[in-house]
């Protein structure tokens, strides 16, 4: 065990290290930090690592386990009905506690307003009854084998036919909830949900099809939210500009990250309690697992909520106040223009450094059996980022309705679903929910929000500012095709020399 959290501390190590040296380099040139501020990050880089190596480990050896098993008992049961209801119900338990959801609730209080009884729980229970229901379809989709890319083009048409009735500041919301809520907590359960459910399978597309619930539910929260825009006809969405916390002492230091802890701690207790409840009312029913089993599951919950927490209170008290920093310099020097390649390069090295990014890598290269490696994916989602950061910036500098970036991005990315493998389609729209994750949310964004207030005022931050996320969830959708498509003419390529260099022996033997 000992042995497993170094390894998985190293590797962590090599994601975040770029980042952080980049961040210390802009600090030493066009973005200089006060030293508070500069602490903050430095301790927010230890947490990082440490919290990134316990969370991979963690879920290695819990929600995936678990995940998996509830799959294949569900599609065992061949009960339809039932298949649905557990799909619903797991959908909104491991949704309605997502960390990154409840950041997003506090940050648009203009929905909160239309229900005061209800407050954020209106869009923290939107976007979970919405998983809820599109988690059941990617389920039934696998059962009933269905065509994956069928019923994405169906729902995005759908989400971009609903945003024609919804106020345009509240497009960017919309498709950012969608990339927010696939994040550290759902991803790895999601996924290997559809894993289980696919390996009872004895066809040629079970292997394809383990892939794709979390692209489904990932649409879920757009069209829930958009749909909840029109019904309460949501107009003058607004943010509210607050300053992250400043530390002028060492002192300052400890107590933000005490309170971070306390926070962090609470939240992602909260976030774990639901899927904990679940293993054990299965484990009751099923009893699937053996003593030893339970006890390395519930070892992989503790590395878990000990990762997760360290995470979070790293990206979030020592990632955003340096990413709301470097976002307001750089758009105070030479027009703005720096924040592109700025942008471009941070988000090259960003998306490395999700958590949900690595467990999504690590279950490519198993149920591929090594023919899709982790490298290639880490590469295509890398590449894919660098890009989306890129446009989100100059969406920013040149005030850009932000469906002129995603309609043509969504159509270029659902037509490659016809040329692509089905294996890679259901990857590529995975990969969106994942890249867009707690770093993009305490880092990226906060820059995109600096850089914005500076440029235009904080009158546009709902417009311009918000859609970053969703720009991160585009981008993989059609890198990783892009790489699909490579992939298949490859292997086309090393058959066909095969077949050649077996007729050859044969043409010599027969001579």
């Amino acid at each position: 065990m000992t042995q497993a959290l170094k390894d998985k501390i190293i590797e962590s190590l090599t994601s975040i290290l770029p980042i952080a040296l980049i961040i210390i380099v802009l600090s030493m040139t066009f973005t200089p930090l006060n030293s508070g501020t500069f602490v903050l990050f430095m301790v927010g880089v230890v947490l990082l690592i440490l919290g990134l190596g316990c969370f991979t480990l963690g879920a290695d050896m819990s929600m995936l386990v678990i995940g998996e098993k509830i799959g294949s008992a569900m599609t065992h049961s061949r009960k339809i009905w039932l298949i649905a209801l557990l799909s619903f119900v797991i959908g909104i338990i491991v949704t309605i506690a997502e960390p990154d959801l409840q950041i997003l609730a506090e940050q648009v209080p203009a929905v909160a307003e239309k229900v005061p009884q209800l407050g954020n729980y209106l869009l923290i229970g939107t976007v979970a009854v919405g998983v809820g229901i599109f988690l059941t379809i990617a389920m039934l989709r696998i059962v009933l084998r269905i065509r994956l890319s069928v019923l994405l083009i169906i729902f995005y048409v759908a989400a971009f036919i609903l945003s024609i009735f919804v106020a345009e500041d509240f497009w960017a919301v919309s498709f950012d909830s969608g990339g927010v809520t696939t994040g550290p907590m759902t991803v790895p359960f999601i996924m290997s949900l559809g894993v289980g459910v696919a390996s009872i399978r004895s066809d040629k597309s079970g292997q394809d099809d383990s892939f794709g619930l979390v692209a489904l539910s990932s649409v879920g929260p757009i069209v829930a939210v958009l749909v909840l825009g029109v019904v309460f006809d949501i107009s003058g969405v607004e943010y509210e500009v607050t300053s992250p916390a400043v530390a002028d002492s060492t002192r300052d230091v400890l107590f933000l990250y005490l309170h971070g802890f306390a926070d962090y701690a609470l939240e992602v207790a909260i976030a774990l309690s639901p899927i904990l409840a679940f293993f054990l009312l299965f484990q009751l029913v099923s009893r699937s697992f053996h003593k030893k089993q339970i006890i390395r599951i519930f070892m992989g919950f503790l590395y878990t909520f000990v990762g997760l927490v360290l995470f979070l209170t790293g990206a979030n008290v020592g990632f955003m106040p340096v990413g709301s920093e470097i976002g307001r310099t750089l758009a105070s020097l030479w027009g703005g223009w720096l924040l592109i390649p700025v942008g471009m390069i941070i988000g090259y090295f960003v998306v490395a450094a999700e958590p949900a990014v690595h467990v999504l890598n690590k279950q490519v290269e198993r149920v591929s059996a090594g023919a899709i490696s982790s490298s290639a994916m880490k590469k295509g989602l890398c590449i894919g980022v660098c890009c989306a950061i890129g446009l989100a910036m100059l969406r920013i500098l040149l005030d850009v309705n932000i469906m002129y970036f995603l309609i043509p991005g969504y159509v270029i990315a659902l037509g490659l679903t016809f040329f692509t493998p089905p294996m890679f389609t259901g990857i590529a729209f995975d990969s969106g929910g994942v890249a867009s994750g707690a770093m993009v949310s305490s880092f990226v964004l906060p820059m995109a929000i600096g850089a914005c207030s500076t440029i235009w005022g904080s009158g546009s931050i709902m417009k311009l500012a918000f859609g970053c996320v969703s720009f991160v969830a585009l981008a993989p959708l059609i890198s990783i095709q892009i790489l699909g498509i490579v992939y298949k003419s490859k292997t086309h390529k090393i058959k066909r020399n095969f077949l050649s260099v077996e007729d050859k022996i044969v043409e010599y033997e027969v001579f």
